[in-house]
């Protein structure tokens, strides 16, 4: 039966949190480069990105690096250096967005289309298809019906964001952050409004509501639906998270991993993309990780209390209520175990977020060092649970390799084979030969010294012996055996899968669009070459580098602030009067295309 390879696509900040995202279970980690790499403040030297490919390589894991800015014609030069640097580095796949590197001098390094391609519709991904991207990485907007349709009619594989912080901006396409202060999300340096307070007026200047995080989300939680997807024609389920520390990659790899390996032992058409079996020194759960609360978005449809309104930091996992209150400690009805140290927080009766230390904790009654806030029947969030983050800063992860081996002889000495998937290696040194006095003591010491390969990747399953008769080996010539053996297969598996990295060849295609404005982001001349020759005939540059007829529409969002907050003429079966967000950043106006459930924020 042919078995779909699904891959666990954990993000990294650094060398190491790439290397404790694969020792914990993913399939792939996606990692900046040197530059225009989308976050600006997780820049990475090719050094340690080759490091990073030689370790996941052995897992047959892959490394992408996000090379996924718009970039001026001044820079196409440094991108492509870059690309050439990560393909002789060893990397599997850049992630692009800037079409310009498909007119370049280019490595044959896979490329991969980021979602700020906007790959929403099946003709764009068709497109993206048909001229020779090597994977796609799907719209966090989309149901699976849509899933659904695209991977009916398309067979590249595709990418699909499970877990971690959601962009309030279809598929990442957001200029809010430009007109206000001149970051480009564009660029990698997006400054976040739509995480800040804002205020919803009506025409009149009336405030509707007052100082609440309005375009803030909850976080991506998909691991209930990891199944639907993969039926849908998910291969590659995606945790977001580049700018994250280790203990959240950590914690919500290894997480995920356990769901997706339940999954495969339920379905045997599924398998893992990579291999090694994962441990780790602490229970996962992604409620002890930063999270604004959870939400599966629009995988079913459109979904109540999407938003975040009342704060845009992490809440963490609910723990309780209070049910007794004095001067200086309460008592919470939990069946958690609580400790001095945790961190605690609660909305006060305002709804804004209070945070407070455990001192002391006796059962369920809490002395912290505030009270400020509390109340009695406030609902509790534990945000920092001290002795399980000292489980995972500890935690370094276990992945290990499960091989068979074959001991042999050869005329001057001994043999040892290891195979696995399919692929063997041998080792043999030279050494004298002794019979075995004791041959059954001799066989049992053999197979016990040869079973233990102490902190290498490789976990022996089987072990043949093949000798002509019963031979008494010292522990020094199997040691040096085991040692050569684990040296010389874990770079042979390296070079095995540097050398099977598949690789990306243009292709000619039609794009589905004859005009394109500024958001397509055109941003240099190779880039309007690329959609010239692909049948395109208008071309606007994008906001970075060609100036707009105001007003213009710095957002569009499957978000809707009047469906979230009661106010829908669907649901009201009442017009609303026309509607602002506001702040001291700015003032934006709001319109609704109910037709296709999308609110649009243009700059005033």
């Amino acid at each position: 039966m042919d078995k779909t390879k699904i891959e666990l696509l954990a993000p990294a900040k650094d060398l190491q949190i790439g290397m404790d995202a694969i020792n914990h279970g993913a399939d792939a980690v996606y990692i900046g480069g040197p530059s225009f790499g989308a976050r600006e403040k997780a820049a990475n030297p090719i050094d340690d990105i080759e490091k990073l490919c030689r370790h996941a390589a052995r897992f047959d894991a892959r490394v992408y690096v996000t090379l996924n800015t718009i970039l001026y014609d001044d820079e196409l030069e440094q991108a492509r250096r870059i690309a050439y640097d990560c393909w002789n580095a060893g990397v599997d796949a850049l992630i692009v967005q800037d079409m310009a590197l498909l007119q370049i001098d280019m490595p044959p390094i896979a490329l991969h289309a980021s979602t700020q391609c906007n790959n929403m519709t099946l003709a764009k991904v068709k497109f993206l298809e048909d001229v020779g991207f090597n994977q796609v990485v799907l719209g966090r907007e989309l149901s699976l019906e849509q899933i659904h349709e695209i991977r009916r009619q398309t067979t590249i594989p595709l990418e699909f964001f499970v877990h971690g912080a959601l962009c309030v901006c279809q598929n990442g396409q957001c200029y809010m952050s430009q007109q206000i202060g001149g970051r480009s999300a564009n660029r990698g340096a997006c400054a976040q409004p739509c995480r800040l307070p804002w205020n919803l007026v009506d025409d009149k200047g009336n405030v509707m509501i007052a100082n609440r995080h309005l375009l803030s989300l909850k976080d991506l939680n998909n691991s209930r639906h990891l199944e639907e997807l993969a039926d849908a024609g998910i291969s590659s389920f995606k945790i977001e998270g580049r700018m994250k520390e280790a203990d959240y990659v950590k914690n919500i790899t290894a997480y995920y991993r356990q769901q997706l390996d339940k999954l495969f032992t339920r379905r045997p058409d599924f398998e893992p993309a990579s291999r090694g079996r994962c441990t780790c020194g602490f229970e996962a759960n992604p409620e002890k990780s930063f999270s604004r609360g959870f939400t599966d978005y629009f995988i079913n449809g459109r979904q109540p209390n999407i938003g975040s309104p009342y704060t845009p930091k992490s809440m963490g996992e609910y723990i309780g209520t209070v049910s007794r209150i004095s001067r200086t400690d309460f008592d919470v009805n939990t069946t958690q175990t609580l400790h001095n140290g945790d961190g605690l927080c609660f909305l006060d009766a305002g709804k804004n977020l209070q945070g407070l230390r455990v001192d002391v904790v006796r059962g369920n009654r809490v002395q912290p060092n505030k009270m400020n806030g509390l109340f009695n029947g406030a609902e509790i969030y534990r945000n920092y649970d001290i002795v399980w983050q000292k489980q995972i800063d500890n935690s370094k992860g276990s992945r290990l390799i499960d091989i068979e081996l074959t001991l042999g002889e050869t005329p001057d000495g001994y043999e040892l084979v290891a195979k696995v998937d399919g692929f063997e290696l041998s080792e043999q040194t030279d050494s004298e030969k002794i019979i075995a006095t004791n041959p059954e003591k001799a066989d049992d010491n053999i197979r016990r010294k040869m079973m233990q390969w102490g902190d290498t990747i490789f976990n022996p399953t089987k072990l043949t012996i093949s000798f002509a008769k019963p031979y008494f080996i010292q522990a020094s010539v199997l040691g040096t055996l085991k040692r050569n053996l684990a040296g010389s297969l874990a770079k042979a598996l390296e070079e095995r899968h540097r050398n099977l990295r598949p690789q990306f060849t243009k292709k000619e295609a039609e794009f589905p669009i004859s005009e394109l404005d500024y958001t397509f982001n055109v941003a240099n001349a190779k880039a309007g070459e690329f959609y010239r020759e692909c049948g395109a005939t208008a071309l606007q540059g994008c906001p970075e580098v060609e100036h707009q007829s105001r007003p213009i529409r710095v957002m569009r969002t499957k978000h809707c602030i009047r469906y979230s907050n009661g106010l829908c003429p669907k649901q009201t079966g009442k017009p609303t009067p026309p509607l602002f967000i506001e702040n001291e950043k700015g003032r934006f106006r709001l319109e609704f295309d109910c037709a296709n459930c999308v609110m649009e924020i243009f700059e005033i």
